[in-house]
C-alpha cells in the first residue's frame, strides 16, 4: 500500500437504460463491449491504467492530468464512431459523461488468494464519481485541482459551484471544451431547438443506477423541444434526478417508450422542471421533432 497522486478519470454511458429495452441480451452485451474496448484502447493511447469496469462506466487512471483530459476529449470523439454502426438498426445513439479529478490516493492490493486486483481508493475518488454524475450527454466535467494542473492546456467554462454528497461545503468544477493545441473540440450536442408550449399529460419513473422504479406519478409536459421539456409535477424533485417519461404524443398518437432525461433546472413557481433528453430511441426522436415542427406551422 502506497500513497500517491494521481487523476482519476470516470466514464459513464447515459442511454443504457434505452438500450437495454431496444434489444435481446446479446446485442446488449455486445454494444457494451464495443464500447468498453473502444475506450480501452483510447485510455491506453494516453498512458491510462484501466482500473476497473463497473456496470456501464469506467475507471482509468493517470500520473498526468493533461493526458487524462487528452484522454477524455478523444473518448468524446470516438463516440461518434461507435454510434455511426448503431445507424439503420434499431438501438438508439449513446453518449457519455466523464469526470475527471486529481489529488492524492491509497494504491495497493485489494483481496485474497482467491480473487485479487490492484486498485486506489480514497475520497479523491468518491470525488471523481461524483463528479461525473453531474455530467449531461457528451459533456466533461472536470475539479479545479485537475484543471490547475491544465492550466494553459486545455479550454475551459466559468466555474461552476455544486455541492457533493459527503463533502463539506461546495466544489468547483469546470466544463472541459477542447485542446487548442492539439486542434480538437468536444463534439457540442444538439441542446438548443425551437421550443413551443404545449399541455400534454404525462407520466415518470424515476431511476437510480440504471434500474427504473415500477411506481409512476402523474405531470403534464408544458413546453417542447428536440432535447428536452418542461414539466410540470404534482410533487417536488431535485436537480440531476433522472426520469423516464411516457407520454402520447399529438397528431401521430405516438406513445413514448424509451425517452429518458434529467432534471437540469427547477423553477419555484409551480414546480416546473427543465428536463434534458439523456437518451431516445431514433423513432422517438424523429416524432419529437415532427411534433414541434408541427406545433410551430399551425402556430
Amino acid at each position: 500500500m502506497e500513497l500517491r497522486h494521481a487523476t482519476i478519470l470516470f466514464a459513464d454511458l447515459r442511454g443504457f437504460s434505452a438500450i437495454l429495452s431496444a434489444g435481446p441480451p446479446q446485442t446488449v452485451f455486445e454494444v457494451l463491449n464495443r464500447w468498453f474496448v473502444r475506450m480501452s484502447e483510447v485510455a491506453a493511447a494516453h498512458g491510462g491504467t484501466i482500473d476497473s469496469f463497473i456496470g456501464d462506466a469506467i475507471m482509468v487512471l493517470f500520473d498526468d492530468a493533461r493526458r487524462a483530459v487528452a484522454c477524455a476529449v478523444d473518448m468524446q470523439l470516438a463516440m461518434d464512431g461507435i454510434n455511426r454502426q448503431h445507424r439503420g438498426t434499431e438501438l438508439p445513439d449513446i453518449a457519455i459523461g466523464i469526470g475527471i479529478n486529481s489529488g492524492e490516493v491509497i494504491a495497493g492490493v485489494l483481496g485474497s488468494k482467491l480473487h485479487s486486483a490492484r486498485t486506489v481508493i480514497g475520497e479523491e475518488v468518491n470525488v471523481a464519481a461524483r463528479i461525473e454524475a453531474f455530467c449531461l450527454r457528451g459533456q466533461i466535467l472536470a475539479s479545479e485541482a485537475t484543471c490547475a494542473l491544465c492550466e494553459g492546456f486545455a479550454q475551459t467554462s466559468e466555474p461552476m459551484e455544486v455541492h457533493i454528497k459527503g463533502r463539506g461545503g461546495s466544489v468547483r468544477l469546470r466544463e472541459v471544451h477542447g485542446i487548442p493545441a492539439l486542434d480538437k473540440r468536444v463534439p457540442r450536442r444538439e441542446r438548443r431547438s425551437p421550443r413551443v408550449q404545449v399541455r400534454i399529460p404525462c407520466s415518470y419513473r424515476l431511476l437510480a443506477n440504471d434500474m427504473v422504479s415500477p411506481a409512476r406519478f402523474p405531470g403534464a409536459i408544458v413546453d417542447v423541444g428536440y432535447g428536452g421539456v418542461l414539466l410540470e409535477l404534482e410533487r417536488e424533485l431535485g436537480v440531476l434526478e433522472e426520469l423516464k417519461l411516457e407520454a402520447e404524443l399529438p397528431f401521430t398518437g405516438y406513445r413514448t417508450e424509451d425517452l429518458y432525461g434529467r432534471i437540469v433546472n427547477v423553477q419555484p413557481q409551480g414546480r416546473r422542471y427543465g428536463i434534458e433528453f439523456t437518451s431516445l430511441g431514433p423513432r422517438t426522436a424523429l416524432e419529437v421533432r415532427t411534433l414541434v415542427q408541427q406545433l410551430i406551422a399551425s402556430g
